[in-house]
């Protein structure tokens, strides 16, 4: 069973001296022209999500290590034994290659979040289901725009509504992670908070989806809600005046297409994007009626208030 094949990838580059995933790419087709390690799976292989299931991957890389041992060694031994192989076969000192590996691996990091945030970058349109008890049942537009800023962790976004009582704007961080994306975003002299939990961006990135967290804008209470969202990547601007509630039976496909995005079977689009939307609710957003939660909290604040000593 393959084991710590990340790892030990890191390993190899840092022993080659390969600086990035094309050169390993390419110190494996000089072994083997037709090798299997293939430069764009080489991406999850080296960051422990996948590892290559063709045995003669292994074998390429024995014979690229010039290792006296199968490919099926390379794949099945611990990481401290293959370690010792690599370093005795080539007169390295361990220590210093792990040095090395680890450098390269804090180098390939940064660039990849830069990669990401170039990746992100760029304005989009939000559709999600209206929070508000007043708009039950419709969507409501915003847009958000993500700023890849500067350094490797300069991910923002900021998220905007144009509702009937005012623009809405709320802006926050972008956080990447293998297994979701998320964003933390709050109004700027205000006290709306809405989190946004996201799909991980993939490649091309013309869509992010997910839900949304945050309590109703205009209601007569506050309620903790939370709701599908739809953010389709554009590629012009949007008109400061466009936004807030889409009108009912209005076309999601003809709305982006108003945007310039000007999808092919805009019908069977709609279909998609409005079952997707409504997902895991009646129609609206998920939310707790306040005369639910009130009930349960009256019932705990008179057990606490009477076994408190306050009353």
């Amino acid at each position: 069973m393959a084991q710590h094949i990340a790892q030990k990838l890191r390993l190899t580059s840092a022993l080659l001296g390969t600086v990035s995933r094309k050169d390993l790419a390419a110190a494996f087709r000089n072994v083997n022209p037709k090798t299997a390690f293939d430069l764009g799976r080489a991406d999850k292989w080296l960051q422990g999500r996948a590892q290559p299931r063709e045995l003669s991957v292994y074998d390429d890389w024995s014979k690229l290590l010039g290792l006296d041992q199968p490919g099926a060694w390379i794949a099945e031994s611990d990481l401290p034994a293959f370690t010792a192989a690599i370093c005795a076969r080539h007169g390295v000192d361990r220590a210093e290659l792990e040095r090395r590996a680890a450098a390269q691996s804090d180098a390939s990091h940064g660039h990849e979040e830069r990669s990401l945030g170039v990746a992100l970058a760029g304005t989009y349109a939000c559709y999600s289901r209206a929070l508000s008890p007043y708009y039950r049942g419709q969507l409501i537009r915003g847009t958000l725009s993500i700023d890849a800023g500067a350094g490797a962790h300069g991910l923002t976004a900021a998220y905007r509504e144009v509702l009937p009582t005012g623009q809405l704007l709320v802006a926050g961080p972008v956080t990447p992670a293998k297994r979701g994306l998320y964003a933390l975003l709050k109004e700027t002299g205000g006290d709306a908070h809405f989190f946004l939990c996201l799909f991980p961006q993939s490649q091309p990135g013309s869509i992010l989806g997910g839900y949304m967290c945050g309590g109703a804008i205009i209601g007569p209470e506050p309620q903790p809600s939370l709701t599908r969202i739809l953010i389709v990547r554009l590629r012009d601007a949007v008109p400061d005046a466009w936004g807030g509630y889409l009108p009912p039976g209005q076309s999601i496909a003809a709305d982006l297409a108003s945007l310039g995005l000007t999808l092919e079977q805009p019908e069977t689009v709609d279909r998609q994007l409005a079952q997707f939307l409504v997902g895991d609710s009646d129609g609206g957003a998920n939310q707790i009626p306040p005369a639910e939660f009130r009930a349960i909290l009256d019932v705990f604040d008179r057990h606490w208030l009477r076994h408190s000593g306050w009353g």
